[in-house]
């Protein structure tokens, strides 16, 4: 008889530990890998640029429904995500984004890199948030290429990324 007392407690753990780990998989979803192949077809949904003509500076979001999109730079992804209806995707939000650091060019969370503003280095279509994923690596750049500051994602709203936007033409 103990023996089936403790075959219950354990499968009483086993769906307890079940149970928790998903939770946390639901509370905090693990992002998946970027995208690698892309087409040398691809343009920007934002200025229609072909993004694989700069590699160096090519950002990708994974769209709510699962859709992948590729962008010439970090300004015009958040332009898009800012209002993804003006560019043909009404309903959708960012559910992952995706940067290359600007020293190493790996792929990192968009959302937790760190980026510079105002610098001296020009992206694709001009005036560009250049991604690192460090604060020092950032604060290096910003001061060796005139940056005008560091900031986070969470920092970053529509009207920095319009006045970036503004007046820029593809380079």
């Amino acid at each position: 008889m103990p023996s089936v007392f403790l075959k219950i407690g354990f499968v009483r753990r086993c769906a307890f530990s079940a149970c928790l780990l998903s939770c946390l998989l639901t509370a905090n979803p693990l992002l998946a890998q970027p995208g690698k192949e892309i087409s040398p077809q691809e343009r920007c949904p934002v200025c229609g640029m072909f993004v694989a003509k700069h590699p160096d500076w090519i950002t990708q979001a994974r769209l709510t429904n699962g859709t992948v999109k590729f962008f010439d730079g970090m300004k015009d992804l958040l332009a898009f995500s800012f209002n993804p209806a003006s560019f043909g995707a009404p309903e959708q939000k960012a559910q992952e984004i995706w940067v290359k650091d600007y020293y190493t060019l790996a792929w990192l969370d968009g959302r937790s890199a760190w980026y510079v503003i105002g610098s001296d280095v020009y992206g694709p279509m001009g005036h560009e948030f250049i991604p690192f994923s460090s604060a020092a690596a950032a604060e290096n750049f910003r001061k060796d290429h005139k940056g005008t500051r560091v900031v986070r994602f969470n920092e970053i709203t529509e009207p920095l990324v319009q006045s970036m936007r503004h007046g820029q033409k593809m380079r």
